[in-house]
C-alpha cells in the first residue's frame, strides 16, 4: 500500500540526544517519523509513549529538523563536549527518501567530521552512496562505521514487513559500493522473525550476500515487541501471515523480549555461517600488492539489539 507522506519543516532546539544502555551515548536522528513503516520498527514503541500514532498512521507525518545540521555544529563546539561516538538512525532512517531532498544527514556527517567526533550509521536507504564522497573524507579524520540494515533476502518477507524500503539487492549492492570506496562498511541481519526469516537456508545466504558485497562485519539479533509495537505487528503478521500469529502470540503472551534459549541458537547460526562461508574477496585480497588488515577479511557477529534493529 502506497502512503502519502506529509513533511513538517520545523526546527529544531537540540540535536545531540544522551542515550542510556547502549555502546554509544550519543545519538543524531535529524527527521522524526519514518516512511518506511516496517511492521517490526521498535520507535512505534516511543511514538505510543509520547502519544503519537503506533499503528498504520505512523510514517505518514514526517519532521524534517531544517536548522540540525547548525544546532549539531554548536552542541560540537561546546567546551564540555569529548568527541564520544554519535550514531545516526536510532529512531528514524537518516537516508529515508526525505533525505534525497533536504540532505540533512549530509550536511550532519560534515559537522561530526570537522568537529573530530567519530560516528555510526544504521540504514535501509541504498541513497546512502550518494555520500561516498563526504564519507570518505570523514574517514580520513575519524572513526566512521556504516551499517546497511538487510534482515532477509526472501521476496515475500521483505515486502509484507517492510512495505517502504529499497529492495534488499539494492541495499547489497550499496554495501558492495561503499567497500569498493573503502568504507567500513557492515550488514545488520535484524531483526530476525521467528517463523518467517529464521530458517539456516534463510540466514545463510544474508551471511553469503553480506561477504560478497564485501562487508567487513555482520551482527544479528531476534525481533522484539514492546506496546505500541506489538499490537501493530500482530496485526499485520494477521493480514500477510496468518498462520503464524498463533506461534507469536504464545511467544509474546508474557514478554516482550524473547528468551535466550529462544534467541540464541538463531544468532549462534549467524555466527556459525560468518565463520564457514568463503568469501569471494579474499582471493583478490591475497593477490593485492597491499596486505590486507585482517578485519577486511573475518566478518564478526555482535549479538543483541545495540545497534539499531528499526
Amino acid at each position: 500500500m502506497d502512503v502519502r507522506a506529509e513533511y513538517r519543516l520545523e526546527p529544531c532546539r537540540s540535536a545531540l540526544n544522551p542515550v542510556r544502555g547502549m555502546p554509544f551515548r550519543w545519538s543524531l536522528n535529524p527527521y522524526m517519523g519514518c516512511v518506511h513503516r516496517c511492521t517490526f520498527c521498535y520507535v512505534r514503541h516511543f511514538e505510543r509513549r509520547a502519544d503519537r500514532p503506533s499503528d498504520d498512521r505512523y510514517g505518514q507525518s514526517i519532521r524534517v529538523k531544517t536548522n540540525v545540521a547548525e544546532v549539531l555544529r554548536r552542541e560540537l563546539a561546546r567546551l564540555s563536549w569529548e568527541r564520544e561516538e554519535v550514531a545516526l538512525g536510532t529512531a528514524t532512517d537518516p537516508y529515508q527518501p526525505a533525505e534525497g531532498r533536504f540532505r540533512l544527514t549530509r550536511a550532519c556527517i560534515g559537522e561530526l567530521a570537522a568537529s573530530g567526533t567519530p560516528f555510526s550509521i544504521v540504514t535501509r536507504g541504498p541513497l546512502i552512496v550518494r555520500d561516498v564522497d563526504v564519507l570518505q573524507e570523514a574517514s580520513r579524520a575519524v572513526e566512521v562505521g556504516v551499517y546497511l540494515s538487510i534482515p532477509t533476502l526472501d521476496e515475500r518477507v521483505w515486502r509484507t514487513t517492510e512495505p517502504g524500503t529499497a529492495p534488499p539487492r539494492s541495499r547489497l549492492e550499496a554495501v558492495r559500493r561503499l567497500a569498493d570506496a573503502e568504507i567500513d562498511v557492515g550488514v545488520g541481519i535484524a531483526p530476525i522473525l521467528p517463523g518467517l526469516s529464521d530458517r539456516p537456508e534463510q540466514l545463510e545466504e544474508v551471511v553469503r550476500a553480506a561477504r560478497g558485497a564485501g562487508a567487513r562485519g555482520v551482527w544479528a539479533s531476534v525481533v522484539h515487541l514492546r506496546p505500541g509495537v506489538r499490537e501493530h505487528f500482530l496485526e499485520a503478521l494477521a493480514e500477510d501471515w496468518p498462520e503464524e500469529v498463533e506461534r507469536y502470540e504464545a511467544l509474546f503472551a508474557t514478554r516482550a523480549y524473547l528468551p535466550a534459549a529462544v534467541t540464541k541458537p538463531i544468532v549462534e547460526h549467524v555466527r556459525s555461517a560468518s565463520r564457514t562461508i568463503a568469501s569471494p574477496r579474499r582471493r583478490a585480497a591475497r593477490e593485492s600488492v597491499a596486505p590486507p588488515r585482517p578485519e577486511q577479511l573475518v566478518l564478526t557477529v555482535w549479538e543483541g539489539t545495540a545497534r539499531g534493529a528499526s
